[in-house]
C-alpha cells in the first residue's frame, strides 16, 4: 500500500470565510499516483474546519447565519475560554460544529464523489497562517 501526504496552507484575510479546496485535494490525488483507497483531508487548527457541501453562495450565506445563531461571537464576555484573553471562542465551537475532517473515497483515479459534493476549508478565525492535511492511502 502507499501513502501520500500534503499540506495546504491558507491566510484568509476575514475572521471567516469558505474555501473551496477540491481542486487542490484532486491535484494531490493526481501527483500520489494512488488510483484506488482513501483521501483523508483534515484541518490542523482548532479554529478551523474541513467539510463536504454544495459549492453555492447561498448556501455558505445560509452556515454563516446559522453558525453565528448557535456560537455568536460577540459578547466575547460571554465565553468562559475568552477570560484568557483570547476573542475565539465562538471560533472553537463552530469548528466543532462543522467538523475536523472528511474522508472521501478514490476510485479509479478519482474522488468518488456525491452530486454536487466539494471540498471546503472553513475559517472560523482567520488573519493569520493555517494548514490543512491531505494524506491519501492505497494503490
Amino acid at each position: 500500500m502507499k501513502s501520500f501526504r500534503k499540506e495546504l496552507w491558507f491566510e484568509l484575510p476575514s475572521r471567516r470565510g469558505f474555501v473551496n479546496i477540491t481542486p487542490q485535494v484532486e491535484a494531490a490525488l493526481r501527483e500520489s499516483g494512488i488510483r484506488e483507497g482513501l483521501c483523508l483531508v483534515n484541518a490542523m487548527h482548532i479554529s478551523a474546519s474541513v467539510f463536504i457541501n454544495d459549492d453555492e453562495r447561498g448556501l455558505h450565506g445560509d452556515f454563516e447565519m446559522w453558525l453565528e445563531k448557535l456560537a455568536p461571537e460577540k459578547p466575547h464576555a460571554q465565553y468562559r475560554h475568552n477570560d484568557t484573553g483570547e476573542d475565539n471562542a465562538d471560533a472553537h465551537l463552530k469548528r466543532t460544529i462543522m467538523g475536523r475532517d472528511v474522508t472521501v473515497a478514490v476510485t479509479a483515479g478519482k474522488l468518488d464523489f456525491g452530486t454536487w459534493e466539494q471540498i471546503f476549508y472553513g475559517e472560523f478565525d482567520g488573519r493569520r497562517r493555517k494548514r490543512a492535511l491531505i494524506k491519501i492511502i492505497g494503490e
